[in-house]
């Protein structure tokens, strides 16, 4: 498999998990044809091309050449220049073979351009009933203050690095997003947990979270109890980084009662508190993990890869998930 069928797939299984539905992500990329046809010489000069298939911004292939062919992958969910000095290490002394460096956080153009992504969470509010004029309102605002945080930041550290050093690199970001938010919103429609107990019971027999558990980062009820019920149940785990400080009280009002996220900051879980939500924190990292294990699986059905996971990441295959064929007991409350 080359860099450049590597990506695109994951482009592909990004667009196929995206919780927003095909159409809605095909109506983007009809949009972004439609304004390229219209730029002018100079502004095609600055213009990524690959907008006009991949509606991810935070995932592209950073440094190397597309063709390069690859079988082994050192892929971790930090890749910053520590990771790609071992890499080089490794390759020079021949322990092992590494053709292609994967970051899952975005580095270079894909860091600089973040924000882009961040409109996905806007469609994820309104299909859960936000007023889409304050979902849009709310998330343009803090849209802007992303925009504003990158811009001072050294985007080209890691890749330049990677650059020097001759390793090809690339990084996958809101596809593996993706594929983790709609495993985890399906899980949860067909368990259908009662309880907040329940619902970390499910988390927690997912070998990505028991591993994590096992570490000391185990899934846990930040706001509410094992006894609290779920309710309707919102799977915050997509759409570049954290959204809105402001929307928790919307999202009550949507009738949203549970929220599962990667992570939450002190603010905003405050602010979630004073909106009466529960939240569970399934853990960064390993939610990270399992959604590139989920996109990883999907594309290794066409050629198997060989992974060395780094910064946070292993490689788990199918055969230990819920929905695998594998029994497992009802989380549900009470059983």
């Amino acid at each position: 498999m080359t860099i450049e069928q590597i990506y695109k797939k994951a482009v592909e299984i990004g667009i196929r998990n995206d919780p927003r539905g095909k159409n809605e992500v095909a109506k983007i990329l009809r949009a972004e044809n439609e304004k390229f046809a219209k730029l002018t010489p100079e502004e095609l000069e600055l213009y990524d091309q690959d907008r006009l298939f991949n509606p991810y911004s935070d995932t592209r292939i950073l440094f190397g050449s597309p063709e390069t062919k690859v079988r082994s992958v050192i892929l971790g969910i930090d890749m910053e220049a520590a990771e790609i000095l071992l890499a080089y290490t490794l390759n020079k002394d021949r322990r092992q073979r590494i053709d292609l460096v994967i970051a899952h956080h975005p580095e270079g153009p894909a860091l600089a351009r973040l924000h882009d992504v961040m409109g996905l969470q806007t469609d994820l509010l309104t299909g859960f009933g936000v007023n889409v004029s304050v979902a849009e309102r709310l998330m343009e605002k803090r849209i802007s203050e992303i925009e504003r945080r990158l811009l001072p930041v050294n985007h080209d550290r890691a890749v330049s690095a990677a650059r020097v050093l001759g390793l090809p690199m690339m990084c996958i970001h809101t596809p593996a997003d993706n594929c983790v938010t709609t495993y985890l919103a399906r899980l949860f429609e067909r368990e259908k947990p009662e309880t907040l107990g329940g619902l970390v019971k499910i988390l927690k027999e997912i070998r990505e979270y028991r591993k994590s558990a096992a570490g000391g980062a185990a899934p846990s009820i930040v706001n509410g109890s094992d006894a609290n019920r779920c309710g309707k149940i919102y799977v915050d785990m997509t759409g570049g980084t954290e959204g809105s400080k402001d929307i928790f009280d919307e999202q009550a009002a949507a009738g949203i009662a549970t929220i599962v996220g990667m992570h939450m900051s002190e603010e905003s879980l405050e602010r979630a508190k004073k909106a009466n939500l529960n939240v569970v924190i399934a853990g960064h990292i390993a939610s990270d993990t399992l959604g590139l294990n989920l996109l990883f699986d999907e594309l290794e059905k066409e050629e198997k890869i060989e992974f060395l996971g780094v910064s946070g990441f292993e490689r788990i295959r199918p055969g230990d998930r819920p929905g695998s064929g594998k029994k497992r007991a009802s989380a549900r409350a009470g059983r």
